[in-house]
């Protein structure tokens, strides 16, 4: 990957599997921010043998790419994960950081070199293990109960434009017109769209179905997250269970 990859360095990190992976088991591209208040305590923690926590790529604050564990290797970004059927997506998966302070620290824009590198990291990664746009995934979408990032400024419209991930054909119009509106709501079968496109759809009361809907806010209807369902989320969902 280094020779495709301008200025790309490396800072390995001690926190992987030591037994290798065959390349055929790379299904997943997974994206996080850090949620820490700069890259080098970002960075400190990710190499720390302590800290139990490591990922294939880091894109630094000014959008510097650095390898902290070859993709051959299992990195431990994804932790307790689904997506679909399979379960502990560390295996076969890729996992990304991006440096940004994260909810906790007070959330800000990805920059345009972050994005720049994020694209063409990612177009390669897509292309040399064949991933799917459909297992282009947020931290939040393999797990919405415990994880809230990349967060709903994350601009995956702006990337399935690129090709990277998947994005609703829903006019934008008629989103508008269903923003807020409740008539036409049928709760199973969002359930049901959201669980068709691999959200683990387990919950056990109200307010852990409300972190799912805000995850899936956060993902496609990044304007409102406030994890109440809307004719607007519906129409969403049904669009992406149709491209499927």
């Amino acid at each position: 990957m280094q020779k495709n990859v301008e200025k790309m360095t490396v800072n390995y990190s001690p926190n992987f599997d030591l037994k290798k992976r065959d390349k055929s088991k790379i299904k997943y591209l997974i994206y996080h921010y850090t949620g820490m208040k700069n890259d080098k305590i970002a960075i400190k923690k990710l190499t720390s043998l302590n800290s139990n926590v490591s990922c294939h790529y880091y894109i630094t604050k000014s959008g510097k790419l650095i390898q902290m564990v070859p993709d051959l290797y299992v990195a431990w970004h994804a932790g307790m994960s689904n997506w679909g059927n399979h379960k502990s997506l560390n295996f076969k998966s890729i996992g990304i950081e991006i440096s940004n302070p994260g909810h906790q620290y007070g959330y800000k824009e990805f920059t345009g070199n972050q994005i720049k590198c994020l694209i063409k990291l990612s177009k390669l990664i897509i292309k040399k293990y064949n991933i799917k746009k459909n297992k282009i995934l947020g931290h939040s979408d393999i797990a919405p109960l415990r994880k809230i990032d990349p967060g709903e400024k994350f601009p995956w419209k702006f990337l399935s434009k690129k090709k990277i991930g998947i994005w609703h054909k829903v006019n934008s119009n008629i989103l508008k017109s269903s923003r807020g509106k409740k008539s036409e709501l049928n709760l199973n079968k969002f359930i049901f769209y959201l669980k068709k496109l691999g959200y683990h759809m387990k919950y056990s009361n109200h307010n852990e179905l409300k972190k799912i809907i805000k995850t899936f806010q956060m993902r496609f209807r990044p304007e409102i997250t406030d994890g109440k369902l809307d004719l607007e989320c519906y129409k969403i969902a049904k669009s992406l269970y149709k491209l499927r």
